[in-house]
């Protein structure tokens, strides 16, 4: 590092070392946050007042009925926002004893202080809760956090792995986190969990923030968890654990701003702010459907599946101390072990197809045996996505995917025909596409810019270099891909919070539901294969062959990939496909692929000038970040 440098990182560390606290303070500060808490509860009943709850009942029930050797579970899928939401106020209301919740994203939105108010309820009627967020993308408001810190007895909060032992990251703690402390400021907690009584659990993609429960009115994420009820959530309990002692998890009033809130404010609990609604009614209507039994029975209880063996893995905290050690690395080489043993296909979704080193290599081992599964993979467009430097380095890679790899590609689109995102409760004015044409700038308010959502915050599934959504040539409720899942030859099915990257791989803890049994698994490949169908989804492949030289080129381009850098051939292998009305969806192999196939572009309904160089400069130069982005 240079001596400018060098200076430039201890400037920067002095400054943001100015907000530390001596130990004593924050001792006094936790001290302080303890004896303002309130311990008298609002029910005297064993079960704290829960609802009644036959999702509850059939958890209970699992529990009974299975053994050692025949396990027993119940299983849901949740693929709507609002169904998703609608479990977990559900099934926080009917908490007796325990409720413990892990998450990357907790925003201050609607959805946010929907559940943070039903979280607060369940602890003051006598159930304990504990919270336990990562730092980076979470709640920040110190006054929001220091009455969190006073709240309730029963109601614990701590951040996982504060950046400088502090609740907020300013622009300037962030880039120092970069500069002096990179490995540790990556080294995230992607884990997300809402676990009850031991015995009922949700997890998956969704954060706590509106555009992952069809809240937002700009841009929502198509995404996915798994409600399991039964045996498995001992191990689900027995993972928390394992955070929540660790000494990367904070007591939130040990953090040194909220620490020095609570001493500058000390004497009586400061009292919760008023939460920042924008769509009271949405939240009404939720709350009222989470206690009625009949839209549990037919949401959540009717479409679930009895099952029996349900394995559940989870990546410690002390994968991020022991480097790539496969001992810690648990969700990574259980995935791997799983797709290295397919017989005839692997059926794969997942926000961003950057594939680690090893994951290559495995799906390499299996193109080449003599009957090679077919793999499927739904991922997300340009247009799509809420990462356009991840995208970036997919496209550099397209060649390998397609040709080395044999995936068959398909990039989820902006506006799909059928999604499982309920439009109307995005708030937009109007749920319909507007025109193609129609400038973003006339475009109903509702719509939202059409470039960053409603919510606000940033950040998403992996957690870095997250610039949002791009603007695209029309304006629309737009919705991006962010749900992670494999069914393995239609007889293990897989849910949970790894992006199959080299992020999830080594620096992000992750989480994972498998389910072996062919019914779960053929629900979850039906869903999958429908998010991949042409109208869904663009067909990626090889772009027509230039009609000379084309030996040539496809000789240069391979090349250039292999390059860490410079990659500057601007002739890419793959491009983007939309089907002809009328024709079958046939594969690029068959003879009417030309006919029935139209080339829509490299970077199809995506509006932005210089898109192309943008994407080409991360393609040429960026190869170095894919175990980060």
């Amino acid at each position: 590092m240079s001596p400018r440098c060098t200076a430039l990182v201890l400037m920067l560390l002095a400054l943001v070392g100015c907000g530390r606290l001596p130990v004593k303070q924050l001792d006094e500060a936790e001290r302080l946050a303890g004896q303002a808490r309130p311990e008298m509860v609002e029910c005297a009943r064993d079960d704290a007042c829960a609802i009644d709850s036959a999702l509850y009942a059939l958890g209970e029930q699992a529990l009974v009925e299975a053994t050692a050797e025949a396990p027993v579970h119940r299983v849901l899928l949740l693929e709507g926002g609002e169904d998703a939401l609608l479990a977990r106020i559900h099934l926080i209301r009917s908490a007796r004893r325990s409720i413990e919740l892990q998450s990357f994203i907790f925003a201050e939105d609607d959805a946010g202080f929907f559940v943070l108010g039903e979280l607060l309820d369940a602890a003051r009627r006598g159930v304990r809760v504990r919270v336990l967020l990562d730092q980076l993308f979470s709640v920040d408001d110190t006054r929001l956090l220091a009455a969190l810190a006073t709240a309730h007895a029963n109601f614990e909060l701590r951040m996982y792995n504060p950046t400088f032992g502090k609740a907020s990251t300013g622009p300037l703690e962030f880039g120092a986190g970069i500069l002096c402390c990179f490995r540790r400021f990556n080294q995230r907690m992607h884990t997300k969990l809402l676990l009850v009584d031991g015995l009922i659990g949700i997890t998956g993609g969704r954060n706590y923030q509106n555009r992952y429960f069809d809240w937002d009115s700009g841009y929502n994420y198509r995404d996915r968890d798994i409600l399991v009820a039964g045996p498995v959530g001992a191990k689900m309990r027995a993972g928390f654990e394992l955070f929540w002692m660790h000494e990367r998890s904070v007591p939130v009033a040990r953090l040194n701003d909220v620490a020095a809130h609570l001493l500058a404010h000390g004497g009586p609990p400061p009292l919760l702010p008023a939460p920042r609604l924008t769509r009271a009614g949405r939240i009404l209507r939720i709350s009222q459907a989470a206690s009625d039994p009949e839209a549990v029975q037919a949401r959540l209880i009717a479409p679930s599946l009895a099952v029996g063996r349900v394995d559940y893995y989870v990546d410690p905290p002390q994968k991020h101390e022991r480097g790539r050690d496969p001992l810690y690395e648990e969700i990574s080489h259980r995935l791997q072990s799983l797709v290295a043993g397919a017989e005839r296909s692997v059926v794969l979704q997942t926000p961003y197809l950057v594939l680690s080193r090893e994951a290559r290599q495995t799906f390499r081992a299996l193109r080449r045996r003599e009957n090679a599964p077919e793999v499927l993979v739904s991922t997300n467009s340009l247009a799509a996505t809420d990462a356009w430097p991840v995208y970036a380095l997919s496209h550099k890679y397209k060649r390998t995917y397609l040709r080395d790899l044999g995936f068959d590609i398909r990039e989820y689109k902006p506006f799909p025909a059928d999604a499982p995102i309920d439009l109307a409760a995005t708030g937009a004015l109007d749920a319909e596409v507007a025109p193609p044409g129609t400038p973003l700038t006339d475009a109903p308010t509702a719509f939202g810019s059409g470039a960053r959502g409603g919510s606000g915050a940033t950040g998403s599934g992996s957690g870095s270099m997250r610039d949002g959504p791009l603007p695209l040539r029309r304006a629309g409720v737009r919705v991006g891909l962010h749900a992670k899942s494999i069914v393995i030859d239609g007889r293990v099915g897989i849910v949970g919070t790894h992006n199959f990257d080299p992020r999830s791989d080594h620096y992000n803890t992750e989480n994972a539901v498998i389910v072996h049994d062919a019914a779960f698994a053929a629900a979850l490949e039906r869903v999958i294969r429908h998010d991949a169908r042409p109208e869904n989804a663009w067909l990626i492949a090889r772009r027509p062959k230039p009609p000379v030289l084309s030996g040539l080129d496809y000789s240069i381009g391979k090349a250039f990939e292999k390059l860490p850098l410079f990659d500057l051939w601007p002739l890419r292998y793959a491009t983007s496909y939309e089907l002809v009305e009328g024709c079958p969806p046939v594969r690029p192999e068959h003879p009417r692929f030309a006919e029935c196939w139209t080339p829509a572009g490299d970077f199809p309904e995506v509006d932005l000038r210089l898109k192309g160089f943008y994407t080409r400069l991360v393609t040429a130069f960026g190869a170095g970040l894919a175990p980060i982005l």
